[in-house]
């Protein structure tokens, strides 16, 4: 006796689908389009033949699901939490190789019964996985995962914390997080606050009035009275003494203002990202941060991984970086690129940028060599490149993992969590290498 399968109302779905802003289509569960709407179809240069074509056909044109080859198959993932899930995937639109974040919504009949999947696409424009000016690029697990979480907190009004190490991109990610957002049209003020005294706070963040103090021979609008309706970005917000941050609170809960010298309350609409490289709890304990302004500005903490833990985009970074600088006609040779993916970059983004100017000017040639990179680089231990001595990627991963498994303690999803990849991964990996937790 077989099954009853779940009927479908083509005409309701389609009419749902066609609601939509977004590219969107309904799938089955054996991948097959059942219904499109015109933004996905004007989305990718493949046509869509609804009841035949395939998802990954259009979206990735490979034959096979996404996870043959190595990606998170947000359909399987539906498949297995019953619930809605997102995944970032590289996708091939009609404008080339493309960022996407992908919402995918199981269609549950009143029986309970799967009818099929809502994907609903969102294209990520600030960054890419190929070399273009003025993106973020990468393609690792953890700057994935940070592009998503990067989409999800544009598309809202909450207060975002980006928190990471220097020159790991924080301003970049703010620009970014304004670029994604229904603001995107309005200002985009930085606000430094390293360095910022108190007088200095107040006029460069609230402006003065003529006369306010000597040499006001002339009235000033302050950054937030200029970023109305945009984004105010305050780099480094861990820096602002105690005694300025009840002032800074009272500004970010009621939005208003005085100028210096003023009595008018002002008033400013305003998005908040801030940023730090400090722990600013360990600041909280210590009673060097307020509690409240700490609640206040978290209220979506970004963690953006550091150079060492994206060593698999160096290789596009550095190609990035050269084809947009002067010594665009250089490239590294295989051994020393394999040295810079190898060292520890405490400065992150900010120093792998200088140490590709530094080894493009040492150069002779137009291949940059092991002996052309920073002394600071070739003397390293991070990796041997004596001959014999070498290990492949495969090999260190793999004892990597093995040690792992002989000595962390906690469940699947903890460890693949600590590592920054989805657990499916994590146990795609155990696998490979026939490794068990």
């Amino acid at each position: 006796m077989t099954s009853k399968q779940p009927s479908l109302n083509n005409t309701v779905i389609q009419s749902m689908i066609n609601a939509i802003d977004k590219p969107t289509i309904f799938i089955t569960p054996d991948y097959v389009i059942q219904a499109v709407n015109q933004t996905y179809k004007e989305t990718y240069q493949t046509e869509v033949v609804v009841g035949q074509s395939k998802c990954h056909e259009i979206s990735h044109r490979n034959p096979k699901p996404c996870d043959k080859y190595g990606e998170d198959c947000p359909l399987q993932q539906c498949v297995s939490s019953k619930r809605a899930v997102s995944v970032v995937h590289i996708h091939a639109t009609g404008e080339g190789k493309s960022y996407c974040d992908i919402l995918m919504k199981p269609i549950i009949d009143a029986d309970g019964n799967t009818l099929g999947f809502l994907e609903i696409l969102d294209k990520i424009n600030y960054a890419s996985s190929e070399s273009e000016k003025g993106k973020m690029i990468g393609s690792s697990d953890v700057f994935r995962s940070m592009l998503n979480k990067i989409n999800r907190a544009a598309q809202s009004k909450i207060a975002v914390l980006l928190q990471g190490e220097t020159g790991s991109g924080k301003e970049l990610v703010a620009q970014a997080i304004h670029d994604a957002s229904p603001r995107c049209e309005k200002p985009f003020v930085v606000i430094e606050c390293t360095g910022l005294s108190e007088s200095l706070f107040e006029s460069e963040l609230f402006g003065y009035e003529k006369g306010a103090f000597t040499g006001a021979t002339n009235s000033k609008k302050g950054l937030i009275e200029v970023a109305n309706s945009g984004t105010v970005f305050f780099d480094e917000i861990g820096d602002v003494p105690l005694n300025m941050q009840v002032k800074l609170l009272r500004l970010l809960e009621t939005q208003s203002f005085r100028a210096v010298g003023g009595l008018k309350q002002k008033r400013s609409d305003f998005r908040l990202v801030c940023a730090t490289h400090k722990n600013l709890l360990d600041l909280v304990e210590k009673g060097e941060f307020r509690q409240d302004l700490y609640y206040r500005i978290a209220g979506f903490p970004i963690m953006l991984p550091s150079l060492k833990e994206r060593s698999k985009d160096i290789p596009e970074l550095v190609s990035h970086f050269l084809k947009h600088s002067e010594h665009h006609n250089k490239n590294f040779s295989d051994n020393a690129l394999a040295k810079l993916c190898g060292y520890g970059f405490p400065g992150n983004i900010r120093e792998l940028i200088s140490i590709i100017e530094q080894s493009a000017l040492l150069a002779n040639e137009d291949t940059i060599h092991t002996s052309d990179l920073p002394d600071v680089v070739r003397q390293s231990d991070n990796i041997e490149l004596h001959n014999g001595n070498i290990q492949s990627l495969d090999e260190i991963e793999q004892a990597y993992l093995t040690k792992l498994c002989n000595e962390f303690t906690g469940t699947p999803d903890e460890l693949a969590s600590i590592l920054n990849v989805s657990t499916r991964t994590l146990y795609r990996k155990l696998q490979r290498f026939d490794l068990k937790l």
